[in-house]
């Protein structure tokens, strides 16, 4: 079996005198250099694995000040399920409801934005056709938890009065109601989760360390004849929120 890298080593290291009580929630850790001393490693070794627990939120690093012991959070629960799929109300509420939390959220749409290759290979489309990019901050007690940005084909909606996500009668009723609105049948949709780090800018979004983990969830919505009519990049940050899928059991 290889030879676990050393910065791994210290982390585990440093996670277990955490775990130990050694150093409590805001502590401070002492210098890189001290703690390298200690260990008999190089203070990128310890950097490292310092940088690696940041990401974890099990530390947190203040410019200029040095490096604590992160205070516990409780992770908020994030429930994805098609049979959440609500005629009234949202499922993100309802699931911020549970935790005893206010869930809301802010958006930004901007109609007639050309799609990039991505994009456009996700929806069907040819690059550059047009869609509506609808950026979103889900909040919970007023404080960001989950970031999207969502896109669907210009051609589909336009004209109509759900073209804008959130304005209109049917303001926020989500994708499958909104698109049922105007007669199209959403019949699945296809979520691909993995991990990474977050980008600066989302990590300044939702008040993280940057390049802490997060999920980038690509989801996709489909129609009953098969057309993508709804893409979206979705944004989890691991230390502030659990991903929970439930999967509903056809009866044969």
């Amino acid at each position: 079996m290889p030879e676990q890298p050393p910065y791994l080593r210290i982390a585990d290291v440093l996670r277990r005198r955490i775990a130990d009580q050694e150093w409590a929630p805001g502590d401070r850790l002492p210098s890189r250099a001290q703690i390298a001393e200690e260990c008999g490693v190089g203070e990128n070794v310890i950097r490292r694995a310092q940088e690696l627990l940041i990401s974890q939120g099990v530390l947190e690093g203040r410019a200029g000040s040095g490096t604590y012991v992160a205070a516990p959070r409780q992770r908020v629960r994030v429930v994805r399920s098609s049979a959440r799929e609500q005629p009234n109300g949202s499922p993100f509420r309802a699931d911020m409801k549970a935790e005893g939390k206010q869930g809301d959220w802010e958006s930004r749409t901007e109609a007639k934005v050309p799609a990039p290759a991505e994009i456009a290979v996700r929806l069907g489309l040819g690059e550059g056709d047009l869609c509506v990019r609808t950026v979103y901050e889900f909040l919970a007690d007023g404080r960001p938890v989950q970031l999207s940005t969502s896109w669907e084909p210009y051609d589909v909606t336009a004209g109509t009065l759900i073209v804008l996500p959130e304005g209109g009668p049917h303001a926020g009723a989500g994708v499958v109601n909104r698109m049922a609105a105007i007669g199209i049948t959403v019949s699945h949709a296809v979520e691909q989760p993995e991990p990474r780090q977050a980008s600066a800018e989302e990590a300044s979004l939702l008040g993280i360390q940057k390049s802490a983990l997060v999920t980038h969830i690509r989801r996709t919505y489909y129609s009953d004849q098969g057309r993508p009519v709804e893409t979206a990049d979705i944004v989890v940050p691991v230390a502030l929120c659990e991903i929970v899928y439930e999967v509903p059991i056809g009866r044969q």
